[in-house]
């Protein structure tokens, strides 16, 4: 991409006609990330974890007084850009922009990388239609908590490099692999074929989480389904298992983040006191 070769920075902050704050302002449409594999990071969180993978980021741009604020992050080896407030502001999508923004090269891999059996995956999230980007990057994000080796976004879900699923996933999108399939059944296939149980996340379902310790402490792929109609039935018949999280109260139903998180914390318990 042409607007982002290498080279030292000069001269004073970079204003938002400047044609690289241009060009990388375009990475908030979904579109130009696709056919460029750029997406932006925004904030110290998301810029931190970005630098920690090797080749990750391309270029960082950053005001003056956030380059002096977060002088461990702008010590790094990559490009360090001065811009004006203005131009940060038109590169991040928060009402109080934190002053930094790195250019970022994709980081999904293909489904079947990431479920070699010889990588031996033994906690794996598949997010079948999430639409919702705070959703998908919360999930991201407590998929890193639990110590899961992946996470899948297939069907129709949002794209991974939304800015609002990066900020959500708060630096966790740089920490696990990631993989996108835009066919939610043959995610289910090839977690399957890897030799992980698949446990499909359902309010209707035969088994309770609260009994299922034998299915959790095996490999498992947890499928999860969209915020609103949740997973539908074809999709769901082809676990080998439907767990429901037992509500005790008076809640019709949790958000999808919650569920995902209890149900992969129900997982990596298990398996952890399984190796114990």
């Amino acid at each position: 991409m042409a607007g982002f070769r290498a080279g030292p920075d000069q001269g004073p902050p970079l204003t938002s006609g400047n044609t690289r704050v241009k060009t990388a302002r375009k990475l908030a449409r979904r579109t130009f990330r696709g056919d460029e594999r750029l997406f932006l990071a925004d904030g110290p969180k998301a810029v931190e974890g970005a630098l920690a993978v090797p080749g990750c980021v391309v270029e960082v741009f950053a005001t003056p007084d956030a380059t002096a604020s977060y002088a461990d992050l702008a010590a790094a080896d990559v490009r360090w850009t001065l811009v004006d407030d203005r131009a940060l502001a038109s590169l991040s999508d928060s009402v109080n922009p934190a002053g930094v923004v790195a250019v970022c090269r994709f980081l999904d891999r293909p489904l079947g990388h990431l479920l070699d059996p010889e990588r031996g995956a033994r906690l794996v999230a598949i997010c079948a239609d999430v639409r919702d980007p705070g959703n998908a990057g919360t999930v991201i994000r407590c998929a890193d908590a639990a110590g899961a080796d992946a996470v899948v976004l297939a069907g129709h879900s949002v794209d991974a490099y939304n800015p609002k699923t990066v900020r959500a996933s708060v630096g966790s999108l740089f920490h696990l692999p990631l993989a996108t399939e835009p066919d939610p059944a043959a995610a289910v296939a090839a977690a399957r074929a890897a030799g992980l149980t698949v446990l499909a996340a359902d309010g209707a379902g035969e088994v309770d989480l609260d009994h299922a310790d034998e299915l959790r402490a095996g490999p498992t792929a947890w499928l999860f389904g969209n915020e609103a109609w949740g997973l539908p039935d074809e999709l769901a018949s082809l676990a080998d298992h439907r767990v429901r999280i037992p509500i005790h109260g008076r809640a019709e139903s949790l958000n999808l983040a919650t569920a995902a998180a209890l149900c992969l914390f129900a997982s990596a318990r298990a398996q952890r006191a399984q190796r114990a």
